[in-house]
């Protein structure tokens, strides 16, 4: 029977893991606690973060406890990893309010309840550290020769900006996270990007030096797509986990445009549809290849968005482009099978409009950016003078074509923005 590292392993999520042996013999002879840190920069989290999310649902589904670490005392120093300039510094209630939402979307993947896993926030400790006893404690088991090696450090101290002294003690903190962590829980896991691997490391040195005990160390890959392009990131930028940022329909849509590629390999990363299954997958092509995109799809919009939100994308997208039902030999264990979901075009982002601004008629590309295809009225402009913009099936030739009341269809506008984005816009009543 394989154990949760080698489900890891064989999932894609490893790039690289320290004690790689007695790693093997921790997941086979004892309960894993295992952490990451998620930094609440942002009120939500993206796809981007899925891979670590994705990776402590594993450990939770395989009998081990899933601890999830929201920065928010980290978020008060700013993590310098990947970054060529300083991060800007938030405010102790902008970091409690993203720490709070963040908390929010993980239970979606992992559940809470009765010490199954544990959401903890490492301000409980580090805020309330004392400066001179730290130092004494705990700085003095670090080399500053080491640390400006890292990779972190490396890059800033080569830049222009250089690298602040607030956050050169982010390796510190993170260390004495997993310190804490071990303490309070007996943490020996600490997982995360590639770009932590010297953040880990040091953590693992820090738990040997002062408790005696091994701990160890896993990366993950930098995900990227086919054509080499960072996950996650699109023409519209980040593709995030929060609803009112990316609708689930936009959302579902990200996932069914992934490149053919790519399709088996986001499986195995993004869905918990066994690898069996998951493999075949890479046998398909044509029709049957689409088929597993909108597995895909259905999947991960119904883990961060729910069943419901999920169904509406997926009869959404068959309204709009008129796909076929997925054939049950196609990755049979998806619950997207389960479900007897008709045509309908509900899950389309719709907004409204009093019928006097009809009546009057707006500019079509006024019209583009206030259903949010455009970001103003000169990119709507460009977007008709591009061949782009669509009206109700039908290409926009003049950027100043006026929209009335009569160009209503079925009482509604379909507006189109390229080849996969969707506006419906309905008269108030």
């Amino acid at each position: 029977m394989k154990n949760v590292i080698d489900i890891l392993q064989e999932r894609g999520f490893i790039e690289q893991k320290t004690h790689e042996q007695e790693l093997t013999d921790y997941a086979e002879k004892e309960k894993i606690f295992c952490y990451i840190g998620f930094d609440p920069t942002a009120s939500s989290l993206h796809v981007g973060s899925l891979v670590p999310i994705m990776s402590l649902a594993h450990i939770q589904r395989n009998g081990h406890c899933p601890i999830a670490l929201v920065g928010g005392g980290t978020g008060l120093v700013g993590d310098p990893s990947g970054k060529t300039e300083m991060r800007q510094l938030l405010t102790i209630e902008t970091v409690n309010e993203n720490a709070a939402a963040i908390k929010n979307q993980l239970a979606r993947f992992m559940d809470f309840g009765q010490g199954k896993a544990l959401l903890l926030n490492n301000a409980d400790w580090l805020t309330k550290l004392e400066y001179i006893p730290f130092l004494r404690d705990i700085g003095r088991h670090f080399s500053v020769n080491r640390m400006i090696k890292a990779e972190s450090c490396k890059m800033r101290m080569d830049c222009e900006e250089g690298l602040s002294f607030i956050e050169f003690n982010y390796m510190i903190l993170q260390a004495y996270d997993f310190l804490e962590l071990f303490d309070r829980h007996k943490c020996r896991l600490q997982m995360g990007g590639s770009d932590q691997w010297g953040n880990i490391v040091q953590g693992i040195e820090l738990i040997r030096k002062m408790r005696r005990e091994t701990a160890f160390g896993i990366t993950f890959p930098l995900i990227t797509t086919s054509s080499g392009a960072k996950m996650g990131k699109t023409a519209k930028g980040a593709v995030w986990l929060d609803a009112d940022r990316t609708s689930p329909y936009d959302y579902y849509q990200f996932w069914i445009n992934t490149d053919d590629k790519d399709v088996a390999r986001f499986l195995a990363l993004f869905t918990f549809l066994p690898m069996e299954e998951i493999r075949e997958v890479g046998k398909l092509e044509g029709a049957d290849l689409n088929s597993a995109k909108t597995v895909l799809a259905y999947e991960a919009a119904r883990l961060v968005h729910g069943k419901e939100e999920a169904e509406k994308a997926y009869r959404a997208a068959i309204s709009m482009f008129g796909a076929r039902a997925v054939s049950k030999a196609i990755l049979p264990s998806s619950t997207i099978h389960q479900s007897e979901m008709q045509n309908d075009e509900a899950a389309v982002p719709t907004s409204y409009i009093e019928e006097s601004q009809l009546k009057a008629g707006i500019p079509v590309a006024k019209l583009f950016q206030i259903a949010g295809l455009a970001k103003s009225g000169s990119d709507g402009r460009r977007l008709v003078e591009q061949g782009g913009a669509y009206l109700n099936g039908k290409q926009l030739e003049s950027f100043d074509y006026m929209v009335t009341a009569d160009n209503l269809e079925n009482g509604e506008l379909l507006l189109r923005a390229g080849k996969k984005r969707y506006h419906k816009i309905k008269m108030k009543v």
